[in-house]
């Protein structure tokens, strides 16, 4: 009973923070986001220990305070959540702008190849663009939440334009149906899920478990793969949405170096926008060779 009354308390709160300014829904994100950077737990130390591994010339105070500006920002984000799960699309179209080096409204098998900085999720900056743009519909994979409800939640959100999240758990044909179909597949390859279908490449200088998805479908289906990032705009006014142009001679002869060349392009992106980059995530646990878990502070 408690658990279902403090789902429908968090579903009213999204719904509440979706109807203020969006400037108002800024400074609130910038605010909690500051708070969290001073209260110690397993995040934060999370944080610093990505940081640590992946930027090893800087000071423990330059450490800090990038890490302090990743707090804020992620604060920012997570209150945006409220307008991309439960917002308009005009909403949306206010807070994003898109740029593609590439004709959206063709049918082309193309795969938007995104990343986890701490802005909007693509797919659902596409979905509600589509309509007015004459776009195809927008695909992509959903990593299970560990709350039922929130999970059929916000899976319903993400579908509310007209998208399609697809489980990543056995569901490869389903994702090589919409690509063949010339829809929008939008998938982040940049986290840890694990070791099965997956492959130990170099990530900030570190050998890094990261899936091969990417080159995999792209083999089989013949597709464009194009890369995709939702990073703020200068001003923080909002964010820009830009797809690439296809990658050349993608995929290459293995999907091991493949996956190496996309680590590569994130990591370049990275350094551009260090503060924006989802360092929360565990991305070095699945280590080769044995090695230490980083983030196992008994080890």
């Amino acid at each position: 009973m408690l658990k279902s009354i403090s789902n429908q308390v968090g579903v009213a709160l999204l719904r509440l923070l979706a109807l203020l300014p969006y400037r108002l829904l800024v400074v609130i994100g910038y605010g909690l986001g500051c708070l969290a950077a001073y209260i110690p737990g397993d995040r934060n130390r999370v944080v610093k220990t990505n940081l640590r591994l992946c930027f090893p010339k800087l000071s423990p105070n330059e450490i800090d305070d990038l890490a302090k500006e990743h707090w804020r920002l992620l604060g920012r984000s997570l209150v945006e959540k409220s307008i991309i799960w439960c917002g308009s699309a005009k909403q949306l179209s206010n807070m994003i702008e898109v740029k593609s080096a590439v004709d959206l409204s063709s049918k082309k098998p193309r795969i938007l190849v995104n990343m986890h900085f701490t802005g909007i999720e693509g797919s659902i900056i596409l979905s509600a663009l589509a309509r007015e743009k004459h776009w195809p519909r927008t695909s992509g994979f959903f990593q299970r939440m560990k709350n039922p409800f929130f999970n059929k939640k916000i899976v319903d959100w993400r579908n509310r334009f007209g998208g399609n999240s697809i489980d990543r758990q056995g569901n490869a044909k389903a994702i090589i149906r919409e690509i063949r179909n010339g829809d929008f597949i939008i998938i982040a390859p940049d986290i840890d899920l694990g070791l099965k279908d997956s492959e130990f490449v170099p990530f900030f200088g570190i050998q890094t478990n990261t899936i091969t998805t990417i080159s995999r479908l792209a083999k089989i289906t013949g597709a464009d793969v194009c890369m995709m990032t939702t990073t703020l705009k200068a001003d923080e006014s909002g964010y820009l949405c830009e797809i690439g142009a296809p990658l050349q001679n993608f995929p290459g002869p293995d999907s091991k170096s493949d996956t190496a060349r996309l680590n590569q392009y994130f990591e370049a992106e990275i350094r551009l926008r260090p503060a924006e980059y989802y360092w929360v995530h565990k991305r070095f646990k699945n280590r080769p060779d044995s090695e230490p878990n980083p983030y196992n502070p008994s080890k």
